[in-house]
């Protein structure tokens, strides 16, 4: 261990020893940015990039589970990444579903996906299926992997949902026009019966959603954060729960 890495280790314990665990969020939501360029400034390759990435999922876990982080939503891949050209979609799916598989055998967690699994090759639905099946009854912290997924997308597709729903009771337009509100199609989302992510991290230095959980964001606390995703760290992820225990949340009012 060299001198910086002691250092940073003794600032995160300082962190740490005073984080005040009444206040920290019981949803985290994590965009995964910054794979590709750490791996252009490192002199690797995009898919070197991408296995860093997930390699780092599990010590992440590991730190909300320290923190009594409840809920955990991780996008690993969005709508648009599928039209990346197959000689990039192909590794950066099969690293995906590597981590999928680690995040189940590591027999603590719950996975659930979050996205449109009819647009994902055969295999990556039959992982995903498989780790949801496995950990099902696992008391661990939930992990959301958002896998071709698009906040858009998930709109439609509530929507969609609710209507195919009230198609089969055989309510009418009118009827539903009088009665839908926000908690009916709250309850069509993909993390239906989920609390709302209380703060959203974005790695990387960019400042934008980019289309993630855009209905449950609503009153999310963000934090972006410049360092790319394979370099983040405990100190980081500790900053950001400070950073969000000092913030007053208002809901609007």
């Amino acid at each position: 261990m060299n001198l910086r890495d002691l250092v940073y280790g003794l600032y995160a314990r300082r962190v740490e020893g005073r984080l005040d665990h009444a206040q920290v969020p019981k949803h985290i939501g994590v965009i995964l940015d910054g794979n590709r360029r750490w791996a252009k400034a490192s002199g690797g390759t995009p898919e070197q990039g991408h296995k860093a990435g997930a390699d780092k999922i599990q010590e992440l876990l590991g730190w909300c589970s320290e923190t009594d982080v409840e809920v955990v939503t991780l996008w690993m891949l969005s709508t648009d990444n599928l039209n990346r050209p197959e000689e990039q979609l192909v590794p950066l799916l099969g690293i995906i579903e590597d981590a999928v598989r680690a995040i189940a055998a590591d027999g603590r967690w719950r996975v659930h996906h979050v996205g449109t699994m009819d647009l994902l090759p055969a295999r990556t639905q039959s992982v995903l299926k498989e780790a949801m099946q496995a950990t099902h009854d696992n008391t661990g912290i939930l992990v959301n992997v958002a896998v071709g997924y698009g906040g858009r997308q998930e709109i439609a597709d509530a929507v969609r949902s609710l209507l195919l729903e009230h198609a089969e009771k055989g309510t009418s337009f009118e009827e539903l026009a009088e009665i839908v509100d926000v908690e009916h199609i709250s309850e069509h989302l993909y993390t239906r019966g989920q609390p709302d992510p209380d703060l959203v991290i974005r790695t990387s230095g960019e400042q934008r959603l980019s289309g993630f959980m855009l209905w449950q964001s609503a009153h999310s606390e963000y934090y972006f954060c410049e360092v790319h995703w394979p370099a983040f760290r405990k100190v980081d992820f500790l900053r950001a729960l400070r950073d969000y225990a000092a913030r007053h949340r208002r809901f609007g009012s």
